[in-house]
């Protein structure tokens, strides 16, 4: 089983925690976004969108985030000659839904100052062309993800693509913390898929260093936060590259390989 995936990346983040937390085996390959690894042609040809993680084990290749966890499980299930499989229940479901319904494209990249956006936008449209040229077959796929790259720079300058895109997280937030209020966990008694698919989002309110405004002014959801941060599977897939000083790093190296390849103009 393979894994294209990258620490950045927040579905990325939800495929490992719940292989993490099921102990799957698998070979892992990092695409980094911000760089335009995961439009290189090879893996743009198993996920035209060009989105990660995508998930292949033999012939068999899913980029769904939901689809690519329920997989995981049954795979779990199966390996342990068990029947139960979380996601399946009705809670589980609607939760990893609602969440999943959240992009946080837009909110994200509204908290990165414009001069680092407006340079890596441009670096992503100069690969994308640079790959078009490379791939010609793969053109119109291509082509698509450089007219996506402009959309979501007009977008950027729409108050209320920005706007509703907060609201959409406060709402979810605020109905999480209700259900935290309830239960330890965010579909009950005992930690799930559900909270696979949480954990990422507060990871990233920590990230742009939002978590005072999203996260400590909710109390259960705070108590929950430092819960779930003390499992292993958060310390190796998120701990390991954002806690801290390593957060600095992780971005860091990014920046760097983003500048010098532009310096060499070689995308």
């Amino acid at each position: 089983m393979q894994l294209y995936h990258h620490p950045f990346d927040l579905d990325s983040q939800k495929v490992r925690l719940a292989l993490e937390e099921k102990g799957i085996d698998y070979t892992s390959f990092h695409a980094n976004p911000i760089t335009g690894k995961n439009l290189d042609s090879t893996l743009f040809q198993m996920n035209p969108s060009g989105s990660l993680p995508v998930f292949q084990n033999g012939s068999h290749i899913i980029y769904k985030t939901i689809d690519i966890i329920q997989y995981i499980e049954r795979i779990a299930v199966v390996s342990a000659g068990s029947e139960d499989i979380s996601s399946n229940r009705k809670e589980v479901i609607e939760w990893m839904q609602k969440i999943q319904e959240w992009n946080p494209k837009y909110f994200s990249l509204s908290h990165i100052p414009d001069k680092h956006l407006v340079y890596v936008s441009k670096f992503i449209r100069r690969v994308v062309i640079a790959r078009m040229s490379e791939s010609p077959e793969l053109a119109g796929a291509y082509h698509r993800k450089l007219r996506e790259a402009y959309q979501t720079d007009e977008k950027l300058k729409d108050p209320d693509v920005l706007r509703r895109s907060e609201e959409h997280l406060v709402r979810l937030l605020d109905e999480a913390e209700r259900q935290l209020s309830e239960t330890p966990y965010l579909a009950g008694e005992e930690f799930t898929m559900a909270d696979v698919m949480l954990i990422p989002v507060l990871a990233r309110l920590k990230l742009l260093d939002l978590e005072n405004e999203y996260i400590t002014g909710r109390p259960n959801i705070a108590e929950y936060w430092i819960l779930v941060q003390q499992r292993p599977s958060y310390k190796k897939v998120i701990g390991k590259h954002f806690d801290g000083w390593r957060k600095h790093k992780t971005l860091f190296k990014t920046w760097c390989f983003v500048r010098i390849r532009s310096l060499l103009k070689r995308y």
